[in-house]
């Protein structure tokens, strides 16, 4: 897991996908963390994606680094409204604080489980982490 945070953080930005009644959506997203054992992204409550993922919370995650290797990442995006939760992701992506807080209603944090990512390159093997 902390291999496939590592990957997510050297990317700087990464694609969320989620699925609204069969039609797909993507969008970027650069907030990850791991928190009690579990790899961790943010988003609002009010916004689309996090209805999305309620709704339905199998996503898909990719990404590639400056070393032009690539991530594909599936899992199930399970929402934890616990405060201590919201608490550390601001804590561990600070600028978060100019739009979000902690019990505000709107943060919302979701944890991985189920999680299947593939790193890739064209000069090497796959290599598949579960979590």
């Amino acid at each position: 897991m902390e291999e496939v945070l590592k990957f997510l953080q050297e990317a700087g930005v990464w694609y969320l996908a989620t699925d609204e009644d069969g039609q797909p959506h993507v969008r970027p997203f650069g907030s990850q963390m791991i928190w009690n054992g579990k790899l961790y992204f943010q988003t609002g409550l009010k916004k689309d994606v996090a209805k999305q993922l309620l709704k339905n919370p199998k996503i898909e995650i990719s990404a590639m680094n400056k070393k032009g290797e690539w991530i594909r990442l599936k899992a199930e995006a399970i929402h934890d409204p616990s405060i201590e939760a919201q608490k550390a992701m601001l804590d561990t992506m600070p600028e978060l604080k100019k739009m979000y807080a902690a019990g505000d209603g709107n943060t919302a944090v979701f944890y991985l489980r189920n999680a299947a990512a593939t790193i890739c390159s064209f000069t090497t093997e796959p290599k598949t982490i579960t979590f």
